[in-house]
């Protein structure tokens, strides 16, 4: 199982972002895809998950307002994009894949927001 995920990125406040992640080695459609983000010294924080065959999302309430899960079941690819993007938004964001046994991980993708 990989989770690869897209490159560090810098964004302007009030902008969008969105990071994608490149599942391969198991059925996409088969376990939800779930987002999780580190901001600096901080722990991490659940932002929601999708379910990559249905499209059913869930999300942790302070993200309900400016966050998207999205997936493209054609290259087995889940994104999250995150709008009006705020200074506390920097972060490192992850995917995740809980299996049977074990969570799989994307490498994280940095976010930095800052004028």
């Amino acid at each position: 199982v990989q989770l690869v995920q897209s490159g560090a990125e810098l964004r302007n406040p009030g902008a969008s972002v969105k990071v994608s992640c490149k599942a391969s080695g198991y059925s996409f459609t088969a376990y939800y895809i779930h987002w999780v983000r580190q901001a600096p010294g901080q722990g991490l924080e659940w932002m929601g998950r999708i379910d990559p065959e249905h499209g059913g999302t869930q999300f942790a309430r302070k993200f309900q307002d400016r966050v998207t899960f999205t997936v493209d079941t054609s290259t087995n690819t889940a994104y999250v994009e995150v709008s009006s993007l705020r200074a506390e938004d920097t972060a490192v964001y992850y995917c995740a894949r809980p299996g049977a046994h074990d969570v799989n991980w994307g490498q994280g993708t940095q976010v930095i927001v800052s004028s």
